[in-house]
């Protein structure tokens, strides 16, 4: 699994499929009336279909089943049914987020079906190996614990993505970003032998990276079709698989390079590339806590929210959060895949002029055209 064509070629399929399949499904969802109406948070002038995880699963069986039919991944398949689990919990959360599109479902009933998700990946022997504990020890996980860091990992990514998803092209961007970054490092991992193999990691994050690419043109503003509840949860899944059987089967004796970044990488680096979504999330749970409403309750407090408050329009808000996500993923890959000198001095330039412009640039603006 050391050809890189191979992987491009599954990413490759995964992104025709989602091209070809994203229009039909529009043309299906107008026709049955499976959309998207325009309300406070959503800013659209007419109902759009919003059903595009249909698309979504039709390209991860297609993409899954051509790799099926390449010698070059044949150790994913041949006594190793983790592929299978990944279909089956995708099925799950897909079908749980599609109801949620047409029939609103409960915040209850979504996390039950999240877990039952998740138990299907355990079942599948889709999990962790090995837990990290950051500036303690590397920790085997019993088959007591492995349920439970499986349906916290699946829980956290699923939100995490569900609720960055509130601006087209927005969620698309930022998994297609960070999946791509993380698929250069599982891969590179696995061909330095610090990654217990035979490991779906990252097929499935090309798999992730392709189905994102063929939905981004139909997605980013003004979107003709939104993924839904449907993709998000299924995107989150696929994020949530691919960064735990990699972050959590990190070869313990031979990734350990005396350094303490290298220790913490396979834990730091799935946390990083998705640092946008994770602190949305925790930025979420903070002021919903503090309003004294339920989590599930939807606002507009949301990061493109508030850069929209500072005079961002849809569009470049998107992009300054997509650039974040790269920017924040460049930062985490550099160390990990650089030998020489490290030189972070780049970065934090790049990260200066990139707040300055994401905080002041509407107020530069604004007194430019006033004087």
């Amino acid at each position: 699994m050391k050809d890189l064509s191979g992987y491009l070629i599954v990413g490759g399929v995964a992104a025709v499929v989602t091209a070809i399949m994203t229009p039909i499904v529009a043309i299906f969802a107008r026709k049955f009336g499976f959309l998207a109406t325009p309300d406070e948070r959503r800013n659209h002038p007419e109902a759009t279909p919003d059903i595009g995880g249909v698309a979504f699963f039709i390209a991860l069986v297609a993409a899954i089943s051509v790799a099926w039919q390449m010698d070059r991944f044949d150790p994913l398949f041949k006594n190793n049914s983790e592929l299978v689990g990944v279909i089956i919990a995708g099925l799950i959360v897909f079908v749980l987020g599609l109801i949620d599109d047409i029939h609103e479902v409960s915040a209850p009933m979504k996390v039950t079906g999240i877990v039952v998700a998740a138990g299907a990946l355990i079942w599948q022997g889709v999990t962790m190996i090995y837990f990290r504990a950051p500036f303690v020890d590397v920790f085997v996980l019993s088959n007591d614990w492995i349920p439970l860091f499986t349906v916290l990992w699946l829980l956290g990514m699923t939100q995490a993505i569900n609720l960055i998803d509130g601006l087209d092209g927005l969620a698309a961007g930022i998994v297609a970003i960070a999946s791509t970054a993380f698929f250069i490092y599982s891969r590179d991992m696995g061909l330095n032998g610090l990654l217990s193999e035979p490991n779906i990691g990252p097929l499935v994050a090309i798999i992730t990276v392709g189905i994102c690419v063929g939905f981004l043109p139909f997605n980013f503003n003004p979107a003709k079709i939104f993924m839904g509840d449907s993709g998000a949860l299924l995107l989150g899944l696929l994020v949530a698989v691919s960064t735990s059987v990699v972050g959590g089967r990190a070869n313990p004796e031979t990734s350990v390079s005396g350094q303490t970044y290298f220790f913490l990488a396979p834990l730091l680096i799935p946390i990083l590339v998705l640092g946008v979504p994770i602190l949305d999330v925790i930025f979420a749970i903070v002021r919903r806590t503090r309003s004294g409403v339920g989590f599930a309750t939807a606002d507009t407090g949301h990061l493109h929210h508030q850069l929209i408050k500072l005079g961002h329009g849809p569009r470049r808000a998107v992009v300054i959060m997509w650039l974040w996500t790269a920017l924040l993923s460049g930062c985490v890959l550099y160390p990990a895949l650089y030998d020489g000198r490290k030189n972070l001095w780049p970065f934090l330039f790049v990260a200066l002029a990139l707040g300055g412009f994401t905080l002041f640039h509407d107020r530069l603006t604004r007194h430019k055209f006033t004087k």
